[in-house]
C-alpha cells in the first residue's frame, strides 16, 4: 500500500479553498439602475483583435476551412458552390450571437431585482475572480460551469459584469430560440445557438467549429459552455461530452494559439428552482417547452425563498501544461491547417482524460449546505426520524463528510438544532415536521389510485435524492469499497479489489469515475476509510474496526438505491423482455415494471423509477455485452443475453463471486 505521504498529496480534506463574498450585499444597499448603467471597462486579452459581431461572421464565411468543406459538399451533392455557401451563411445567421452592451445593462437591472427576491445571497470566491482576471489577459479563456439550473448562464454573466470582467459568448441549445423576444434577448447578451445533434451534417459542423475557433483565436471573448452538455436533472455530474472541448483545444494543437486556459466553475444551489420539475421529468412527465409565456407564469417563484448560491471559480487549467508529454503536435504540421481531420486516438484519449479531470474539479469545489446531509440521512430512513435523532445523525455525518474532504458551508456559530430546523423550514415542500418527528412530505388530499400515490411519493423521494446526489462524489469511492467488502465476504485486499473493480465498471455511467484510474480510486478510498478510523489496512487484508461498522453501513446505504435499481433492470430483461424490446419502448416499459414491483412490495426503492438510472443501467448492460443493439429497418431492438443478465443480477445481489482482476500496485 502506498505511503501516507503519497496519499496526503491527494487528500481532499487538506485542500485549501477560497473565502466567499456576497455580490448581492451591495445590491441591497444601492441603486440597481446606477449599477446597470455604471462605467463598464473590462480587461481584455492582450492578443485580441477588436472586431464587431458582424465582422466575426465575415471572417468565418471567408475562412479557408469553410471554403474547403463547401467545395467538398458541392462535389458530393452536385449542388453549386454558391448555393452551399449561401446555406452556410444561413446556418451562421441562425447560430451567431449579437452581443450588445445595452441588452447586458437591461439584464443587469432586471436580474438584480429577481436575484434579491429569490436568494439570500450569491456568494463568489474573489480569489478565483482575480485568477480569472489575470488569465483573460494572457490567453484565450474557456469557462466551464457545472449545469444544474436554467439560470446557470445568467448567474455567470451577472457575476462577470459585476466584477468588470469580459462577458462570455455562451453555447446555448436551439430550444431557447423558440422563446419569442427572450430568445433574441439572449442572443444579444452573448448566446450563440446550436442544434442538440448534428448527425452527419458536414456543413453545419464546419460552420459551428470555425465560428467557435475564430472567436477563440481572436480572443474575442471568453467562450462558455457546459461540459456535461445538458442540465443534470439528478444533480449528479453527468459524463462529459467531448465535441466542444475538442474544438476549443484544436487551435492549440495546430499551433494557432500559444495556450488555452480552461476554467472549471462550480455553481451550488441551496435550493434548486426546478427541483420538482426535474423529478417529474425523471418519472416521464414531458419537459415543458421553453416559452416566454412559461417564463412569465414562473414569476410566482419570486415569492419563495431559495436560500444561497455559491459560485466557485476554480484554478485555470493550462492546455499546454496538460498536453506536455501526451500530445505530439508535430503530426498537425503534416496536413494543411484548413483541412478538417478526425482527432487521433491519442488526442481523443487526452481530451477525454482532461474532461473527466475538469468535471472532478467542479465536483470537489461544490459547496454543500446542511440540507444535503439532512436529505442523505432521511433517504436512509424513509419512515422518518425523531428530530433529536435526526440532529444527532446529521452531526455524525457532518464529521465523517469533513474527514473525507467535503466542502461544507456549515454555520459553526449556530446551535446544531437551529441549523437543522432552519434547513427543514427552507425545504418545507419536501419534509413534514410534526409531533417532534421528521418525515418526507406526503399528499394530504385523497388520491384516486395506488399508482397516483406512488407517483407523488416518487416525486418527493427523487426531489430529496437530488440533494443527496450533491454529496455522492465525496462518498462514492469509499462506498464502492464498503459494498465490495460486504460482497467479497473476506477481508483479503485482493478479493475486495476484485469486486470494487467490477462494481466500479458497472457504475461508470452513474458516477464520475475516471477511465483507467481504478487502482488510484481504490487507494484513495482505503486511505479515507483508514483516516476516519473505519478500517485498518494490514499487509494483505482490510480489517474493520469497532467504530468502523456504522461508517460502512452508512456507505452501503448510499449505494443501495443504485444496486437495487440495476438489479430491477436485470429482472425486467429476464422476466419481461427476454425476447428483446425496442429501444424506444425500453424506458416506459421498465418504469411500468418498476412501479408494479413497488406496488407488490417486491421492490422498496423509489429511485428505480428514475429514467436517468434506467438509462445508465442500460448503458452498463450494453457495455458489458449482456445486451446487444440490433437495427432492423428504422427500429433498434435490444437483444438479451439472458445468462449474462442473470449473472450480473446475482453478482450485484452478492450471490455470485466475481472474477478478480490482478491488483499489481497494492
Amino acid at each position: 500500500m502506498a505511503s501516507k505521504a503519497l496519499y496526503s498529496q491527494r487528500d481532499p480534506a487538506l485542500k485549501k479553498r477560497d473565502d466567499f463574498e456576497d455580490v448581492l450585499e451591495e445590491r441591497r444597499n444601492s441603486s440597481d439602475l446606477r449599477y446597470a448603467l455604471r462605467c463598464y471597462t473590462p480587461v481584455l486579452y492582450k492578443g485580441m483583435t477588436p472586431c464587431k459581431a458582424s465582422m466575426l461572421k465575415t471572417i468565418v464565411l471567408q475562412s479557408e476551412q469553410l471554403h474547403y468543406v463547401v467545395n467538398q459538399v458541392s462535389k458530393e451533392t452536385g449542388e453549386a458552390m454558391d448555393i452551399i455557401q449561401e446555406e452556410a451563411a444561413g446556418i451562421l445567421e441562425e447560430m451567431a450571437h449579437r452581443l450588445q452592451l445595452s441588452t447586458i445593462r437591461f439584464f443587469a437591472f432586471t436580474l438584480s431585482k429577481a436575484f434579491k427576491a429569490l436568494f439570500q445571497g450569491v456568494r463568489v470566491n474573489e480569489e478565483g475572480i482575480q485568477r480569472l482576471q489575470q488569465a483573460i489577459q494572457e490567453y484565450p479563456v474557456v469557462l466551464l460551469p457545472s449545469h444544474r439550473s436554467y439560470i446557470d448562464f445568467l448567474i455567470m454573466s451577472y457575476i462577470l459584469y459585476t466584477y468588470d470582467l469580459a462577458l462570455p459568448v455562451i453555447a446555448a441549445g436551439m430550444d431557447f430560440l423558440g422563446m419569442k423576444f427572450i430568445g433574441e434577448m439572449l442572443r444579444m447578451s452573448g448566446a450563440f445557438f446550436i442544434r442538440r445533434s448534428f448527425g452527419g451534417d458536414k456543413l453545419y459542423w464546419a460552420v459551428f467549429s470555425e465560428y467557435v475557433k475564430t472567436m477563440l483565436r481572436n480572443g474575442y471573448a471568453p467562450i462558455e459552455f457546459f461540459l456535461e452538455g445538458t442540465r443534470s436533472r439528478t444533480c449528479k455530474s453527468l459524463t462529459p461530452k467531448l465535441g466542444l472541448l475538442n474544438i476549443v483545444m484544436e487551435p492549440f494543437f495546430k499551433g494557432e494559439v500559444f495556450d488555452v486556459s480552461l476554467v472549471p466553475i462550480s455553481i451550488s444551489y441551496e435550493r434548486i428552482l426546478e427541483e420538482t420539475l426535474y423529478a417529474r421529468e425523471l418519472l416521464g412527465v414531458p419537459k415543458p417547452k421553453e416559452s416566454t409565456s412559461g417564463l412569465l407564469k414562473a414569476r410566482r417563484i419570486l415569492s419563495e425563498d431559495y436560500g444561497s448560491i455559491h459560485v466557485y471559480f476554480g484554478h485555470p487549467v493550462s492546455v499546454r501544461t496538460l498536453a506536455q508529454g501526451r500530445i505530439n503536435r508535430s503530426h498537425y504540421n503534416l496536413i494543411p491547417r484548413h483541412i478538417p481531420r478526425r482527432p487521433s486516438e491519442e488526442t481523443q484519449s487526452f481530451v477525454n482524460d482532461t474532461a473527466y479531470r475538469l468535471v472532478r474539479q467542479q465536483e470537489e469545489n461544490m459547496v454543500l449546505r446542511p440540507w444535503v446531509l439532512i436529505a442523505t440521512v432521511l433517504l436512509q430512513n424513509l419512515d422518518g426520524l425523531d428530530s433529536a435523532l435526526l440532529t444527532e445523525q446529521v452531526a455524525w455525518l457532518r464529521d465523517v463528510a469533513r474527514s473525507f474532504g467535503a466542502f461544507l458551508d456549515w454555520p459553526d456559530h449556530e446551535p446544531l438544532s437551529k441549523v437543522v430546523s432552519s434547513s427543514l423550514a427552507l425545504h418545507h415542500g419536501l419534509v413534514c415536521v410534526a409531533g417532534g418527528r421528521v418525515t418526507l412530505a406526503q399528499e394530504t388530499q385523497e388520491l384516486s389510485s395506488p399508482e397516483e400515490a406512488l407517483f407523488n411519493r416518487a416525486v418527493t423521494v427523487l426531489s430529496v435524492a437530488s440533494y443527496r446526489n450533491q454529496i455522492l462524489h465525496v462518498f462514492v469511492r469509499p462506498a464502492l469499497v464498503a459494498v465490495a467488502m460486504q460482497a467479497a465476504a473476506t477481508t483479503r485486499k485482493d478479493d475486495v479489489y476484485g469486486f470494487f473493480s467490477f462494481i466500479r465498471n458497472v457504475f461508470s455511467n452513474e458516477f464520475i469515475l475516471c477511465p483507467g484510474a481504478a487502482v488510484q480510486d481504490f487507494e484513495e478510498a482505503c486511505y479515507l476509510l483508514m483516516k476516519c478510523g473505519a478500517v485498518q489496512i494490514l499487509k494483505q487484508d482490510i480489517a474493520v474496526t469497532d467504530r468502523g461498522q456504522p461508517v460502512l453501513s452508512f456507505l452501503n446505504g448510499m449505494l443501495e438505491p443504485f444496486l437495487q435499481g440495476y438489479q430491477m433492470v436485470c429482472r425486467y430483461f429476464c422476466e419481461e423482455a427476454s425476447e428483446g424490446v425496442s429501444e424506444r419502448q425500453y424506458v416506459p416499459a421498465v418504469r411500468s415494471f418498476a412501479a408494479k414491483c413497488i406496488l407488490s412490495d417486491s421492490l422498496k426503492c423509489y429511485e428505480a423509477l428514475s429514467s436517468d438510472l434506467q438509462k445508465n443501467a442500460l448503458a452498463a448492460l450494453l457495455r458489458m455485452n449482456a445486451l446487444k443493439k440490433v437495427k432492423v429497418a428504422d427500429q433498434v431492438t435490444l437483444k438479451v443475453n439472458k445468462m449474462a443478465v442473470q449473472t450480473l443480477e446475482d453478482t450485484l445481489g452478492g450471490k455470485v463471486p466475481v472474477q478478480k482482476p490482478v491488483l499489481a500496485r497494492l
